[in-house]
């Protein structure tokens, strides 16, 4: 479950990605970067980004800390810009926040050296959730205290868009040509068991879990969030089912 907090004070929008997110203060004395519910993309990248989250903290990858965000549009106020103020009086009550961390840096994949390891687990990990938004024009990752941290997981696991043909994604290749990350990765093939052994049906089901049910209801097709939740689990068990077929198109040349 993740931790739920309360937007106290909005701070300023943070200028990025398509949803173009708020910095937020909460009453837990934290920064958080508000994830909003009334954007465009609608609730299932929201869905996305907590399911894709917490799957990747489970692989021991870098993911900042997701947190329920209860927002009062009344704070809309402050913000000067009017798509923005709409955009938060549309995103009344429960959002997705990320830990803002102070002094983070956009990752730059000329300007900073990835272990390759860690390169290929990412790789690996993007590719079991089809992650379209990690490209070096847009690599979603910040350089904390040089470290990488795993950031904006909402354009991936597209098959939710369409459940009707959800199966066929299962065995789709990953296309990682232009992967932030390609440049540095190593051998796919020894993280490739490891990461696998660790991505159980236990592991799915606590990072399905973490989705809040506002998020999974009236979903059609489907009679109650458990439902749609067994729904994903479904998805990415089958796909990390052998032979993993998606793999090979990992192979990125620098």
């Amino acid at each position: 479950m993740l931790r739920e907090v309360t937007a106290v004070r909005y701070v300023t929008p943070l200028r990025e990605g398509g949803s173009m997110p708020g910095l937020v203060e909460a009453d837990d004395h934290r920064l958080y970067a508000l994830k909003w519910s009334g954007a465009a993309q609608g609730r299932k990248a929201l869905v996305a980004e907590v399911l894709a989250g917490e799957l990747a903290r489970g692989l021991g990858l870098p993911v900042p800390e997701l947190v329920r965000i209860e927002l009062d549009p009344v704070l809309a106020r402050s913000e000067p810009e009017q798509q923005i103020q709409e955009q938060m009086r549309a995103s009344g009550g429960l959002n997705v926040g990320l830990a803002f961390e102070s002094g983070a840096l956009n990752f730059d994949p000329l300007c900073f050296e990835v272990p390759a390891e860690l390169a290929a687990r990412v790789l690996w990990f993007d590719a079991l959730i089809g992650n379209v938004d990690r490209s070096w024009r847009n690599p979603n990752l910040l350089v904390v205290g040089g470290e990488l941290r795993l950031i904006d997981h909402g354009a991936s696991l597209i098959f939710h868009h369409h459940w009707a043909g959800a199966a066929g994604w299962t065995r789709r290749p990953y296309d990682a040509g232009d992967h932030a990350l390609g440049r540095f990765a190593g051998e796919l093939a020894a993280v490739d068991g490891p990461l696998a052994a660790l991505a159980t049906p236990e592991l799915l089901g606590r990072a399905t879990a973490a989705i809040p049910d506002e998020f999974l209801v009236d979903e059609p097709g489907f009679d109650s969030p458990d439902a749609v939740r067994a729904a994903y689990v479904a998805q990415l068990t089958a796909r990390l089912a052998g032979p993993r077929d998606w793999l090979p198109a990992l192979e990125v040349t620098a």
